[in-house]
């Protein structure tokens, strides 16, 4: 009798552990995952080495928001972290580091750190979307994306528009270093 109770309480450990792991698959796969930065491209927002949980469900039932962080697949073996500056049907424009959606000026609070820093020079160097891309607009399905080190990053203005289905998720949490921990924004 005491045997058979050993033997039952054992699958149920052994159920539970089964149980946890999948559930960890699971969560891991489709639902959040982490990334690592790997280069300047983000700075003074990202640096490199932090590490971030990305919400991979989000995009699932919202579409990315303007200024979102997000992970996309740049390549086939390379993610890249950016943020969004064009949605859909978008008219962007650089010009006296100032950036203009649709005609109409934005501010990019993000970078004011940045920008105080400089000492001579615009931090984003002029540009009209028609001029790099031969579109006027952000096409349907696509996104404009820029890192915050303007002069040291490789984004849209490089490789071009990011199509939405290419977005791995938004950028939620950096938890690594922990003196960093927090929401990232």
């Amino acid at each position: 009798m005491e045997q058979k109770k050993k033997k039952s309480e054992a699958f149920a450990w052994i159920r539970a552990i089964g149980i946890a792991i999948l559930v960890v698959i699971i969560v891991r796969t489709f639902i959040y995952g982490n990334y690592i930065v790997d280069g300047p491209s983000m700075q003074p927002a990202l640096k490199s080495g932090d590490r971030l949980i990305v919400n991979k469900i989000d995009y699932k039932f919202s579409q990315p928001e303007r200024f979102d962080i997000v992970i996309f697949h740049a390549t086939r073996k390379d993610d890249y972290v950016k943020r969004v500056i064009g949605l859909p049907g978008d008219k962007i424009m650089y010009a006296n580091d100032q950036l203009y959606i649709n005609d109409k000026p934005v501010k990019e609070v993000f970078l004011k750190q940045y920008k105080n820093q400089l000492l001579s020079g615009q931090m984003t160097w002029d540009f009209k979307l028609k001029g790099l891309t031969g579109k006027t607009r952000v096409p349907k399905g696509e996104l404009w994306v820029m890192g915050d080190n303007r002069q040291n990053s490789a984004d849209s203005r490089v490789f071009g528009f990011v199509r939405q289905s290419e977005v791995v998720g938004k950028v939620a949490l950096r938890y690594w270093p922990l003196k960093s921990f927090g929401i990232v924004r």
